[in-house]
Order: structure tokens, then C-alpha cells, then sequence
């Protein structure tokens, strides 16, 4: 019954959203569309603004990024790149029909960017940034706090490619116009299961022939495309690098490197939160599959995963056992252990161990537990 009754809020509000976007004459964006890359993998989305897209949150928003307030000015380029309080969430496709995820992001200090004007006016004030991590973070209509596992729907209008991604966020600056806005669609939706890949599905061997061992598929119908913005658990992985594996604040403070053992390796990237110590033996993850080039005409690697959970397995134990062995040539094979209550016995009786071969011998383990036996080797025709 529950699971119908959450098939029918779902229908209902899917009818509800289509509705408001017509009536508000916002375009509906899928998130197929919206990440779509040519052959070097920058973007070709030829989207209007403002726009909407409709999915699950599959990160909580204070687990990427700290969005601690924290205002530097630019100070003549002393505080170049510093970004002071980041806020950022993944949203997945959750509609038959599309596939992928998009990155919602913004920042405090866009000023301190070389490219943007150095004289404040681009930069939150400390008291207007926690304002706006609260206008995102809580739904305005119910005061519902976001958390993943809701469905929602974001209206985007501002949109910027870097890194091979196209995301949604304020285009580095604080005009309200360019804020983008989440409205709740159903609590507690809950998340999508994650799909289950090998770093083989990813990632190459690494090999100094190529530039990236990154798996790129302009089509986005295999490699690290086509898991984009998206939950995944990736098995069999051992840590290289442990000194990423820590709560740190800050976002590039938090890379480990993991492989599969075979060639392969992929950047972690560790949550705000604690995981527990640093796994030692092979272990498996599960988060959202990013992307982080690093330039903004070259989105053909990049990929990593921001880890949500690991699942752990100690390596199989080996076990001595110390139990009575009795062996005898293998080429007897026209005789059977016996065995009887006393050495004088006249009531001798077929052992129920069926001797196995062992290096040339046949060989009976016996239960050290058992009553006291006396054995013999008796021919048989």
C-alpha cells in the first residue's frame, strides 16, 4: 500500500510541475540534454534561461562543500581564489526518459576570481551569504530543510560549463536575478539505487601512452559520460593514498587515489563527514560520480568519485587445523580403512571418511572430538 500510495503523489506532482511550467512559460530541461558534450567534451547544450529540472537530491547540502561564512576581500590579489563559503548539491534525473545528474553550486567571494571586478561589489558580505545557503537550503513554501532523498525541482537562471560539466549556479555573480532557486516536490522520495560498475567501466589502464586514462564517450552511452551526476558503486577498490581520507574543510584537501588492482586508478574524494578509518584492505564505494577537468575546452577526463559510503569485507582467513591425519599409499587401491573400539577387537567396520587423494597418498582427516578409534588397513577383493 505504501508503495502505490507514493506512485500516486508521484503522478500527481509530476502533473502539477508540468502545469506550473507551462503556465510560468519555463522551459523543462532534461538532464540528458543539459550535459550533453561534443567529441572534446565541452558542452553543445543550446538551452534557453531560465529553465527547470526535476529530480532527486542525492547529496545533502553540507556534505560536499562548507559553506561556512567567510569574507576575504581581494586585498590588491592576496586573497586571489578564495572562495570563502561554497555551497553545492547533485541532483539526479528521476523521470522515465532521462538519464543523468547536475551540479548546483555558488560562492561568497566571486570578487576574489582574476576575471571579476576587485572592488567588493561581487563577493557576499557575510550576512547576505547565510541568507542566501538558507534560501536554498530550506523549502520556502513548507520550511522543509533539503536533505537527499527529495524530490525537487530547481529553476535555473544561470548556467555556466567548466570542467566537463554544465552546471547550474549564479554565473559568479550576486545579482539576485541570477539566483537559482529549489522548491520542493515530495519529502523523503528517496534515492535512487546506485548502479554497480567496475573501474573497467571508467577508466583505462594507466599507461604513459595516453594523455588520460579517463574513458570518454562523446555519446555518453558508455564510460564515465554516461555515469555523470550520478549514484554508483564502484567494487573492489584499494586505497593508494590515504592522506585525503579526512573531514577536512577544504574540497582538494579531501582527494585520495583507489584501484582495482589491475592498472587502474580514480581520485576519491572524501565527504565532510567521518566514513571511519582509512580502509586497508579491498572495500567498495558508493557516491556520485563527478567530473572535475579543470578547463573549460577540454571535458574528456576528470572523472572522480565523491564517496557517500563504503562497504568493507575482511580478507579470507586461513585456518591450521589440528586434527589426526591418517594416509597410506595411493596405490592401495585394494584396501579400506577400518576401524574399532579396541586393537583386539573382532568386530571391525568400514571407516565413514572417504580417503582423498593428497600428494600420492590417501588420506582420512578425523575429528579430533571423536571417542577413542584404533584403525587398520584390512585388503578387500
Amino acid at each position: 500500500m505504501n508503495v502505490i500510495s507514493r506512485q500516486v503523489i508521484t503522478v500527481i506532482n509530476a502533473a502539477a510541475i508540468i502545469s506550473y511550467l507551462t503556465s510560468a512559460n519555463l522551459h523543462a530541461e532534461t538532464f540528458a540534454n543539459l550535459e550533453s558534450v561534443g567529441t572534446n567534451g565541452v558542452s553543445t547544450w543550446k538551452g534557453t534561461l531560465p529553465f527547470t529540472v526535476t529530480g532527486v537530491l542525492i547529496t545533502d547540502p553540507g556534505e560536499m562543500l562548507d559553506s561556512t561564512p567567510n569574507f576575504i576581500p581581494w586585498n590588491s590579489g592576496a586573497g586571489m581564489y578564495q572562495l570563502g563559503g561554497q555551497w553545492q548539491v547533485f541532483v539526479q534525473a528521476s523521470f522515465s526518459g532521462d538519464r543523468g545528474g547536475a551540479e548546483c553550486w555558488m560562492a561568497q567571494n566571486y570578487g576574489n576570481l582574476p576575471w571579476e571586478p576587485h572592488d567588493g561589489s561581487d563577493s557576499y558580505s557575510d550576512a547576505d551569504w547565510t541568507a542566501n545557503v538558507n534560501r536554498v537550503s530550506v523549502d520556502s513554501t513548507t520550511g522543509h530543510a533539503f536533505k537527499k532523498g527529495d524530490l525537487v525541482t530547481v529553476t535555473a537562471n544561470g548556467s555556466l560549463f567548466y570542467g566537463g560539466m554544465q552546471n547550474i549556479n549564479e554565473e559568479h555573480n550576486i545579482d539576485p536575478s541570477l539566483h537559482f532557486s529549489i522548491s520542493l516536490v515530495v519529502s523523503n522520495y528517496g534515492l535512487p539505487a546506485p548502479e554497480t560498475i567496475s573501474l573497467s567501466s571508467v577508466m583505462q589502464t594507466n599507461d604513459s601512452s595516453v594523455a588520460h586514462a579517463d574513458i570518454f564517450d562523446a555519446t555518453r552511452t558508455t564510460g564515465g559520460e554516461h555515469y555523470q551526476g550520478m549514484r554508483v558503486r564502484i567494487n573492489g577498490l584499494t586505497l593508494v593514498t590515504t592522506d585525503g581520507w579526512t573531514t577536512a574543510s577544504n574540497w582538494n584537501a579531501r582527494h585520495c587515489t583507489a584501484t582495482d588492482g589491475q592498472g587502474r586508478t580514480i581520485p576519491l574524494v572524501h565527504p565532510l563527514y567521518d566514513l571511519g578509518p582509512a580502509p586497508t584492505n579491498r572495500f567498495d564505494a558508493t557516491g556520485v560520480f563527478i567530473q572535475e577537468s579543470g578547463s573549460s575546452t577540454d571535458g574528456t577526463f576528470g572523472y572522480k568519485l565523491f564517496v557517500q559510503e563504503i562497504s568493507t569485507s575482511a580478507e579470507p582467513e586461513l585456518a591450521i587445523a589440528n586434527k589426526p591425519v591418517i594416509t597410506w599409499p595411493a596405490s592401495l587401491g585394494n584396501y579400506q580403512l577400518f576401524s574399532a573400539d579396541s586393537a583386539t577387537s573382532t568386530n571391525w567396520v568400514a571407516a565413514t571418511n572417504t580417503p582423498v587423494i593428497i600428494n600420492g597418498q590417501s588420506t582420512v582427516i578425523l575429528e579430533p572430538g571423536a571417542t577413542q578409534q584404533f584403525y587398520r588397513l584390512i585388503q578387500v577383493k
